[in-house]
């Protein structure tokens, strides 16, 4: 059973009339009685199309400067009256009131007008009364209307009556699906300004894309998100799940660095990471720094890719490339491989939150953006690092602080060494690193390890001494600190402390 309706009146009261000259038309050119107001009215009247004033139905005029336009009982009336109700029927007849069988009404652009203006008053006067309440109407009452209820759908309204003027019940089921979900936006919206609570989960996003699966084939994906409004995809497949996860923690980790950089990352963490002078040695030296891990992994640098680095990038086969910009040569070598992802970052500010699903909730948090400076770190040691080294720790750090806890980190010369990543033991993860640093040829002498967090015991700058590190940054906070000092300063080793520890789960 269809539940087909035949369209006899409309109700239009839009914001945005982009297309809705046509939807006009084709209404007129179906006998559909047209109701409006103010500038929806002037427009569509321009179009050459009769309108019916809706203060003539109502018998009032717009009054509080348009505040109050549609918000009465022959407007809403003819929205929620049921077609099978026998005295919803009879009201209708005895207030001379018409049914609503199409409503169009959008809501004023309040996110809009909040991301342009810090003006109260002219942010408030974007909250839609009548617009929210018209669409929440006709959405409930979807058996009998149909609710068009952004300039989106203009289009599909279109394709409908261009088959004639019904609509079935599963068409007014989706139209009505879709307004739910334009309200519940648009409130949120309005809460999270009206809201100077940091710790009151306020996120909604209603812009969604199909991924090929989640992490594994038999998990399905989607990501909400506007990932045209951070990237441009000059070549290859659609990102999936497990790209989207590794380019978040790309892009946040270069974010760490000014200088030309180049990192190499793998299942989240980076593999390989390099500060340079010139792109080309940047890319050299982060790849060296496990070339094992970097297949198929994802890479991400600050600067424009030239020719010269784009050849020798394309001879590691990776996922995902992403730059600010490439030169016309370096983008044609990268596209090469159809399905190789080459993305163009914009410049975008991303949010300082971070939520998460747990349990039967939401986990909400402020991003960690505290980077450890060397203007910050406290030397615990008697020995003092080099100037050399003070700088290396700061590098070290700003990579500790996104890779997977417990994590150690080895660096030198602004290079990523090798680290270990997510164990259970910091033990571990420092064994962990001194293997891969080992297996890769890295000679540790001179080399410094960051900590995402303290030491409870000696045993880590014990290995670490044994490995050739001199010099640690660690967070401290430990109530056997003492301990871990006194190793460092009988093997002349030097250590500072930051105070701030950088768990990442």
């Amino acid at each position: 059973m269809t539940g087909e309706i035949i369209i006899k009146n409309a109700l239009i009261s839009v914001f945005h009339k982009d297309g809705l000259g046509a939807i006009a038309q084709k209404l007129k050119q179906l006998g559909v009685n047209i109701y409006s107001t103010g500038g929806t009215q002037k427009f569509i009247e321009d179009k050459g199309v009769s309108v019916n004033k809706v203060e003539d139905l109502t018998s009032y005029p717009s009054i509080l400067s348009g505040r109050v336009k549609t918000l009465h009982p022959k407007v809403f009336g003819g929205i929620l009256a049921r077609r099978e109700e026998e005295n919803d029927q009879l009201q209708l007849a005895e207030y001379d009131i018409p049914e609503f069988d199409l409503v169009i009404v959008d809501l004023y652009p309040f996110e809009k007008t909040i991301a342009s203006t810090t003006d109260n008053k002219e942010i408030i006067e974007k909250i839609d009364i009548g617009g929210i309440s018209l669409i929440r109407a006709a959405a409930k009452n979807y058996k009998d209307v149909v609710i068009v209820s952004e300039m989106s759908q203009y289009d599909e309204l279109l394709k409908i009556l261009e088959q004639g003027k019904s609509t079935t019940l599963s068409q007014r089921k989706e139209f009505a699906t879709t307004a739910f979900n334009i309200s519940s936006h648009y409130d949120t919206a309005i809460f999270h300004y009206f809201s100077n609570n940091d710790d009151v989960f306020k996120q909604s996003i209603r812009k969604k894309k199909k991924l090929r699966y989640g992490e594994n084939p038999h998990q399905k994906g989607i990501f909400f998100g506007k990932i045209d409004d951070l990237f441009e995809q000059k070549n290859g497949k659609e990102l999936s799940y497990n790209n989207l996860l590794d380019v978040d923690a790309a892009v946040n980790l270069i974010s760490e660095f000014n200088e030309c950089t180049f990192v190499v990352l793998k299942h989240n963490n980076a593999c390989g990471l390099a500060s340079r002078t010139k792109l080309i040695d940047a890319w050299k030296d982060a790849l060296a720094g496990d070339p094992v891990s970097a297949f198929g992994g994802v890479i991400i640098t600050n600067r424009e890719v030239d020719l010269e680095t784009a050849n020798e990038i394309s001879k590691l086969f990776f996922e995902v490339i992403v730059a600010p910009s490439y030169n016309e040569d370096a983008l044609k070598i990268l596209c090469q491989k159809k399905n190789r992802i080459v993305l163009v970052q914009k410049e975008i500010t991303l949010p300082n939150i971070q939520f998460r699903t747990a349990l039967n909730g939401v986990l909400y948090q402020e991003k960690d953006v505290k980077t450890d400076s060397v203007s910050e770190m406290k030397i615990a040691t008697k020995t003092t690092p080099t100037d050399k080294q003070f700088i290396d720790l700061e590098f070290a750090s700003k990579v500790c602080k996104h890779t997977k806890s417990n994590t150690l980190v080895f660096a030198k010369n602004k290079q990523l060494l090798a680290s270990g990543v997510g164990q259970t033991s910091r033990v571990d993860a420092l064994k962990q690193a001194v293997v891969k640093a080992n297996n890769f040829g890295f000679d540790l002498n001179g080399a410094v390890m960051a900590s995402d967090a303290f030491f409870p015991f000696p045993d880590c700058v014990e290995l670490a001494n044994n490995a050739g590190i001199k010099t640690v940054i660690q967070p401290g906070g430990s109530i056997k600190d003492q301990l871990s000092i006194d190793y460092c300063n009988a093997n002349n080793m030097s250590m500072v402390m930051t105070g701030i520890r950088h768990f990442k789960h």
